[in-house]
């Protein structure tokens, strides 16, 4: 008997294992963490925790205040634009957000999964060390915002049927170079056509490609449906604020500007939000084309008819 345990112990030790790989594997990602919360006006929160992002080594590219009660910080570093770089829409994960949130006395403080979106834009890197770098800086709270999906459910992330993968984006426009692309962008911006403006413009290293966060602000009427504080009142219901959803981004990509659409866009931050009833996507339903017109008209191209 005593020569006959080694092997039952070796088959116990691969049976356990196999066991941890595949529990690890099915490990369920969310995309928010909730940090901590933090007292006094936001705008001294804010203060405060840029000042000690840019302490940690984090980039502040952009601050961008949607609506009343939030504001929200714009971060990227080197690990970011490196791991952005290495893939070749990868761009999208360059900038990762965290938001701050006046509810009654307290201010929430999130920020953007860093694991969660690596997976979500099909990165290389896992962007550990700047999920590590963010819980130590801002704290390292609950995972929120959904019921979690798997790194393999990321990748291949769409929310039903019919509905856009992330390699299906608006396709805004093409140019003769890709100079010229950066400069329409930035024209539109700085015009603010279409009701949407500059938040953050982030160069990727080693490519022709330049990642600009805007803001989109609407005026009534139906222009309500692109506009960040409508979408927002919709889809951000839940006792922890979504915001760090925000600000929505136009990507230049070589000679092509191009957007993630927002039937993966807004999805992918909000995935279980219902199809039906309240707060759900049927109360955006003219949001995804209302968006693709307005980052069009960034671009200098009138929107087509749309075929929703």
């Amino acid at each position: 008997m005593k020569r006959v345990q080694p092997f039952y112990r070796v088959i116990f030790a691969l049976f356990m294992l196999v066991g941890a790989g595949s529990l690890l594997a099915e490990e369920r990602l969310k995309p928010f963490v909730s940090a901590s919360t933090a007292s006094g006006s936001l705008q001294e929160a804010s203060a405060v925790t840029e000042k000690s992002l840019q302490t940690a080594g984090f980039e502040v590219v952009g601050k961008y205040a949607p609506y009343e009660g939030v504001q929200l910080i714009l971060i990227s570093s080197d690990e970011l634009k490196k791991a952005a770089a290495a893939t070749d829409r990868g761009a999208y994960a360059a900038v990762q957000r965290v938001s701050l949130v006046k509810r009654a006395d307290k201010i929430e403080v999130a920020y953007t999964n860093p694991v969660y979106w690596a997976n979500a834009y099909q990165l290389e890197s896992s962007l550990a060390g700047v999920s590590k770098a963010l819980a130590d800086v801002l704290g390292a709270g609950e995972p929120f915002g959904a019921k979690g999906l798997t790194a393999d459910d990321l990748r291949g992330y769409h929310y039903t049927f019919g509905m856009e993968y992330f390699d299906e984006p608006y396709e805004l426009a093409e140019f003769s170079s890709f100079d010229a692309a950066v400069s329409q962008i930035e024209k539109g911006l700085k015009e603010k056509v279409g009701g949407v403006s500059l938040v953050y413009r982030v160069e990727i290293p080693d490519r022709d490609q330049v990642l600009f966060g805007v803001a989109m602000r609407q005026a009534g009427g139906g222009a309500k449906y692109s506009d960040d504080a409508f979408i927002m009142s919709v889809v951000d219901f839940e006792e922890l604020s979504s915001a760090a959803h925000l600000p929505y981004e136009i990507l230049v990509n070589g000679k092509q500007a191009e957007a993630l659409h927002a039937r993966f866009r807004i999805a992918i931050s909000f995935p279980d939000l219902k199809m039906m009833g309240d707060n759900s996507f049927m109360k955006i339903m003219e949001s995804p084309p209302a968006i693709e017109a307005a980052l069009q008209a960034v671009a200098g191209v009138k929107a087509a008819e749309s075929d929703y």
